[in-house]
């Protein structure tokens, strides 16, 4: 607003040494300003008041968002005009779409922080089979936030063909063929257009530019995108393993990298349940007989809610 709107550019906010009692530059860059914005959250919570948290995702979501690039047709390179790239599915080419699932469900099933998955790169990422023949993924993080000195568990994730909105093989395949060259550096590269990447190994999708993707992509499937933030995919992959997976709580802090010693057991519980999550289940059908059959057990088949 201060640069485009009002002329004010992207220079510091600071006193004018020539004309004493006079300011220049942006107002938004001043240092008080930052501080200010720093610690509001903090006082607002001291305050009483309740901070809610990022909408989870969950996996009609990313069914959704699957269904609604399988319809893209692959790059042809034209030049899209900005009016066209906010309409429609001109904001993003077959290639760009495929670069973000990959991260949607890299985030999702290993409960990962955005800045986490941005900072990924090739060199992190195996693929082999198991004893069987089914393709897996060994993800391999140097660090992360509770773990800055290594020591991380790798992360073993395997094909889904039974689902393929969540399949990491899958995607992971879709990106690689879309990168053409030998892959190198950072996996999720910065986006120069709307069908375009960056061809240097070094050059990292900033938050801000995901940010507005996954906006697009929400928007894109009649969701609106407020709610929802960079920490959605942990959260929603949390749930999605202990709601739908039914894992034990044990295991998600586990394969999460919570501490084992569960000396702050209000972290996952935060992340189990929100208030800006929206209910799965209606006041009125926890205990209706002829309530909707959830989907089947990929090992029973069974489709009732207690399965």
């Amino acid at each position: 607003m201060f640069s485009r709107e009002f002329g004010r550019g992207v220079q510091p906010w600071m006193e004018n040494l020539l004309l004493p009692g006079k300011f220049i530059g942006n107002p938004s860059l001043s240092v008080v300003v930052s501080q200010y914005m720093t610690s509001l959250r903090r006082r607002r919570v001291r305050a009483g008041e309740i901070v809610a948290s990022a909408r989870a995702i969950d996996e009609t979501t990313l069914k959704a968002i699957y269904d609604s690039d399988s319809s893209v047709c692959p790059d042809i390179y034209q030049v899209v005009s900005r009016r066209a790239q906010k309409t429609g599915k001109e904001w993003a080419g077959k290639s760009i779409r495929a670069m973000l699932f990959l991260f949607y469900i890299l985030s999702f099933l290993c409960l990962l922080r955005s800045d986490e998955t941005l900072r990924i790169k090739w060199e992190w990422i195996e693929c082999d089979t198991d004893a069987t023949g089914n393709p897996r993924i060994k993800l391999s993080l140097p660090f992360r936030k509770t773990h800055q000195t290594g020591g991380i568990a790798p992360f073993w994730l395997y094909g889904n063909p039974k689902k393929p909105w969540l399949c990491p093989v899958r995607a992971l395949s879709n990106w690689m063929l879309c990168n053409g060259n030998v892959p190198t550096g950072y996996v999720f590269r910065s986006k120069q257009s709307a069908k375009t990447f960056s061809l240097r190994g070094d050059k990292m999708m900033s938050s801000a530019s995901f940010m507005e993707c996954f906006r697009r992509h929400l928007l894109e499937v009649g969701i609106d995108p407020r709610p929802y933030g960079t920490h959605s995919f942990r959260r929603g992959g949390c749930q999605y393993l202990a709601m739908v997976l039914r894992w034990p709580i044990r295991n998600i802090c586990s394969w999460g990298g919570w501490a084992d010693s569960f000396d702050n057991p209000g972290t996952i519980f935060k992340y189990l349940l929100s208030l800006s999550d929206s209910p799965s289940v209606q006041r009125e059908d926890y205990f209706n007989p002829n309530r909707s059959k959830c989907d089947p057990c990929g090992e029973c088949g069974r489709t009732c809610w207690c399965a």
